[in-house]
């Protein structure tokens, strides 16, 4: 790259370790910031596109993978992707809002002992129904149930069927009870800690919540707001950039040869492929050119990428 020239065009994954009080647009417009500030073209037209996989609560801290560019293709899976929070409960207190934020509405003299709370977690594993908190962004007639819970209104909302892979007790202090649960698109944790308290028959709320994986993205490979803010100071993005496939990590690869990578850039069927059904990233080499579902040896594009073909 010539001194003074925009930077390349760049698609990948930038996973942050969200702090407490930034809320998730917060957190895509301190990238967004950042690469403004090292160069890179930001304007709505024509700019780098950058988008997050999934809401993190301003109080709840961990992994928020932000997508760059051709990766902004696959939010949409990661909203639909499980989920692996740690989280911690307090008990006695039920709040409004059921976290730290809000009000003490309800109170309990009863303090379950951390065997009774090891031996209630099976109720709460598999699929199970859960009704969202009242301070959620699910909407009520077309406002959202938080903006009507905190006018005061009575905030009703329907249950929900929702699956819980795995919930274990990985923490035990002075009656504060710290759980990990792998956990369903469309589960709220604060729910799920208000229900396991009155299973106890005990109130309680969430104190404490981290997220420590999204999809295929671990805690391990997240970047704090502090490296994040170097880019805007001269850091090389690239050595905090995954790359697009690794929001793919799920997915089997489907090499193509130069005419098939030309019909799935074009749209087009590809047949005769001897694979099983299923979803697949079809690439060029090690460059992925599209999701492609395959059905009976016929394969149709998903999503196309456009990505260059060798690396700039």
């Amino acid at each position: 790259m010539t001194l003074g020239a925009a930077p390349p065009p760049v698609s990948g994954w930038i996973i942050l370790d969200k702090p407490v009080e930034l809320g998730s647009t917060q957190a895509v417009a301190a990238v967004k910031r950042n690469l403004r500030e090292a160069g890179f073209n930001m304007k709505l037209k024509g700019g780098l596109k950058v988008g997050h996989g999934g809401t993190l609560d301003p109080l709840a801290e961990g992994v928020l993978p932000i997508a760059l560019g051709e990766a902004t293709k696959l939010t949409g899976r990661l909203l639909d992707a499980s989920k692996i929070y740690r989280f911690t409960i307090r008990f006695g207190e039920e709040t409004d809002t059921l976290d730290a934020e809000g009000p003490v509405v309800a109170t309990s003299a009863c303090r379950p002992t951390r065997e009774q709370v090891e031996a209630v977690l099976a109720r709460f594993t598999g699929a199970i129904e859960q009704v969202p908190p009242a301070y959620s962004a699910l909407k009520v007639d077309g406002r959202r149930a938080y903006d009507r819970a905190r006018a005061g209104e009575a905030v009703e909302l329907a249950g929900r069927a929702v699956t819980i892979y795995a919930l274990d007790l990985s923490g035990w202090d002075d009656g504060l009870a710290t759980l990990t649960a792998h956990v369903s698109k469309g589960t709220y944790i604060r729910s799920l800690a208000r229900d396991i308290a009155h299973a106890l028959g005990s109130v309680g709320h969430v104190t404490y919540l981290r997220r420590i994986k999204a999809g295929p993205f671990r805690e391990e490979q997240a970047i704090s707001l502090d490296k994040l803010n170097e880019i805007g100071k001269g850091a090389r993005l690239e050595d905090l950039l995954l790359p697009l496939e690794a929001g793919l990590d799920d997915i089997p690869a489907l090499p193509l040869d130069p005419d098939s990578v030309q019909a799935a850039r074009q749209g087009r069927v590809i047949s005769g492929l001897p694979h099983a059904d299923g979803l697949y990233c079809a690439t060029n080499g090690n460059i992925p050119v599209a999701l492609m579902e395959l059905t009976g040896g016929t394969a149709k594009v998903v999503r196309g990428f456009n990505l260059p073909d060798v690396a700039e």
